[in-house]
């Protein structure tokens, strides 16, 4: 595969690449980089991981050398799961579920928990360097990474360890390329402006959009407004029934646009991306069935009013519900950490 084909790969439906030259040289000159995503283990697993599992197999696919990185304690810092540093690595298991029934397979990345890096003092070593050249109103700054305010780090004040944390994951493991959501932005320009001062690799950072929540929102702050499982009828889980989602999609916000609309951004993001064709079915009465071949299409159609809001929403869920079949059958077939997850929540 050549350098063109798996810069494609690799910035297909990217949001920003910091930045595209360092990018485009890492391509020309090495054959596996090392690229790496991480996420606390948290929760349940919302639709958003859909459109991260397929990045995931991009790079891949270009080549690199993928690291999956479960931020255990990271998790246990931003009180996550009750703080329960046992409870979080069941997650973390779960989520190795998640990511093979979402297509990835185990045999092409590698699963690593913070824990694992962290035991040994070369990895506090590189903290305390990346601390030595990071301010503390720096750090604070990033602390929206952890869904937290600024303030938050006054009442406890293991949140500041957070951002330098996660700067040195990246240093610690060697990374390349560190791809996220946009809502790590600013970890990933703490990483680099560190790497720049202490004049060791700077990681190029990739990011991708994040999905909208289904109940609308602040539009323009996209962070706030994204898909959480903290708010149940606003995402959608990978292991929801066809029931379920059509439930959840028929609730969701859908204007007359296309910005700020979750249900047609379902439709650019998750679903196109996997299917060549949307098909609506409509009574004869309304019109029949319709055909759409791509995204524009389906966009062009609504915005011109001759796709009415709820046979989007119908279709959009009966595909929805198609593309995410193959996570509910995993998990009818390997149910064991998905329901020990969930018999967690009921004890707690």
């Amino acid at each position: 595969m050549d350098v063109e084909e798996r810069y494609r790969l690799v910035t297909r439906n990217a949001e920003e690449i910091v930045t595209e030259e360092e990018l485009k040289k890492m391509l020309a000159t090495k054959g596996s980089p090392r690229a790496y995503i991480g996420f606390e283990p948290s929760g349940l697993v919302h639709l958003g991981w859909a459109l991260v599992a397929a990045k995931i197999r991009d790079l891949v696919d270009a080549g690199f050398d993928v690291v999956v990185f479960m931020a255990d304690w990271h998790a246990y810092i931003n009180d996550k799961l009750g703080g329960d540093i046992e409870r979080i690595r069941l997650c973390a298991r779960y989520m190795q579920d998640a990511f093979e029934s979402l297509g990835v397979p185990r045999d092409k990345v590698t699963y690593v928990l913070a824990s694992q890096i962290m035991e040994s003092t070369e990895y506090w070593g590189l903290l305390m360097k990346v601390g030595k050249v990071t301010s503390l109103s720096r750090v604070k700054r990033a602390m929206t990474i952890m869904g937290r305010k600024e303030d938050d780090a006054e009442l406890d004040s293991s949140k500041f360890l957070y951002p330098l944390m996660q700067a040195t994951d990246i240093f610690r493991l060697d990374i390349d390329l560190a791809y996220a959501g946009m809502d790590q932005r600013r970890a990933h320009m703490l990483a680099r402006e560190a790497a720049e001062k202490l004049h060791w690799k700077v990681p190029v950072a990739l990011h991708t959009p994040l999905l909208p929540g289904l109940q609308g929102g602040n539009r323009m702050d996209p962070i706030a407004n994204k898909m959480s499982k903290s708010h149940p009828d606003s995402g959608i889980l990978i292991h929801d029934s066809p029931a379920d989602i059509e439930r959840k999609i028929k609730k969701g916000f859908c204007p007359p646009e296309a910005e700020g609309n979750p249900v047609l951004t379902l439709a650019r993001l998750i679903l196109f991306p996997r299917m060549s064709q949307m098909v609506i079915e409509r009574s004869e009465k309304f019109g029949g069935r319709l055909e759409f071949n791509s995204y524009e299409e389906l966009e062009a159609a609504y915005l011109s009013g001759g796709l009415h809001p709820m046979d989007l929403k119908n279709g959009v869920a009966k595909a929805l519900s198609d593309v995410l079949a193959p996570s509910r059958q995993y998990f009818e077939e390997h149910p064991e950490n998905y329901v020990a997850l969930k018999a967690s929540f009921e004890r707690n």
